[in-house]
C-alpha cells in the first residue's frame, strides 16, 4: 500500500507548481550569473580582493578566504570562521563574482554582529538533519502498515513532523539569505566599488539566487501538504474497513 507515493495520483499536482518554479528559479540564476560575468572589473578587483576589503574595513581581518572547488559552491563557515569561494568568483574580476563574494562576506558580517536568525539556524541544524533523514523513511513504513495497524498513523504523523523541521530549516533560511545579500550591497555601493549599473547588475545576481531559496521553500510545502493527504488518505482507507 504505497498510494500516492511512487506512482502518478492526483496529489501530484499539488508539487508540480514548486517544481515548475524551481526550474525556473535555477534558469534565472544560471541565466543572470551567465551574463554578468561578461560584465568586466578593473583586474585587481576580483571577488577574493573585494571580499577582503568589506571584510577588513568591519574588523574581520581574522577570517581567512581560501578558494575551494566546485560551481557556486561560495561560503561562510560560521563554526570555523572561514569565507570560501569558488574558485571563478575567487579569481573573477566580474560583476557576477564580485557580487556573490559580497553576499559570502555579508554572512561574515552577520556572524560577526550576532544576527539572530543566523545565530538561531545554527543551533537547529542537528536536529534538522536528524528530521531530515528520518522524514521519508517513517513515512513509507507507516504507509506499508497503513492497512495493518493504527501504529501506522502514528508513524505517518512521526515522519511529517520530521519532513516539517527540514522545511521550517528553509524557512529560516530566507531572511539570513536576504539579510546577507543587503549587507553585501550596502558594503558595496558605500565603498564606491561600483558604478551604479554595476551595482545594478550584482543585486540582480543576488536576487535571482534568492528565488532558489524562495522556490526550495515553496517545494518543501506543497511536499509537506501532499504528504498530509496521502497520510489521511491511507488513514480513513483502513478506518474504513
Amino acid at each position: 500500500m504505497l498510494f500516492g507515493l511512487f506512482y502518478f495520483d492526483w496529489t501530484l499536482l499539488i508539487v508540480i507548481p514548486g517544481m515548475l518554479f524551481t526550474f525556473w528559479a535555477q534558469y534565472k540564476v544560471k541565466s543572470t550569473y551567465s551574463r554578468y560575468t561578461q560584465e568586466l572589473l578593473p583586474a585587481y578587483m576580483t571577488g577574493a580582493a573585494v571580499a577582503r576589503r568589506i571584510l577588513d574595513a568591519n574588523g574581520l581581518s581574522s577570517v581567512p578566504i581560501e578558494p575551494v572547488q566546485g560551481h557556486l559552491s561560495d561560503h561562510y563557515d560560521p563554526r570555523s570562521k572561514v569565507l570560501r569561494l569558488s574558485e571563478s568568483v575567487y579569481h573573477g574580476n566580474n560583476v557576477a563574482a564580485v557580487g556573490v563574494a559580497a553576499h559570502e562576506a555579508g554572512h561574515a558580517l552577520q556572524d560577526e554582529k550576532g544576527y539572530v536568525p543566523l545565530k538561531f539556524r545554527m543551533a537547529i541544524v542537528p536536529v534538522c538533519n536528524i528530521g531530515s533523514n528520518l522524514a521519508m523513511p517513517l513515512f513509507i513504513i507507516g504507509l506499508f502498515m497503513a492497512g495493518l495497524s493504527a501504529v501506522a498513523d502514528w508513524l505517518m504523523f512521526a515522519g511529517i513532523a520530521a519532513f516539517s523541521l527540514s522545511v521550517f530549516f528553509q524557512l529560516v533560511t530566507l531572511p539570513v539569505e536576504f539579510n546577507a545579500s543587503r549587507r553585501a550591497l550596502r558594503c558595496l555601493e558605500g565603498s564606491g566599488t561600483m558604478t551604479g549599473e554595476q551595482l545594478k547588475g550584482s543585486r540582480k545576481v543576488l536576487s535571482a539566487a534568492a528565488m532558489t531559496y524562495v522556490a526550495a521553500l515553496a517545494v518543501g510545502l506543497l511536499s509537506l501538504l501532499r504528504l498530509v493527504l496521502i497520510a489521511a488518505s491511507a488513514s480513513s482507507r483502513r478506518n474504513s474497513r
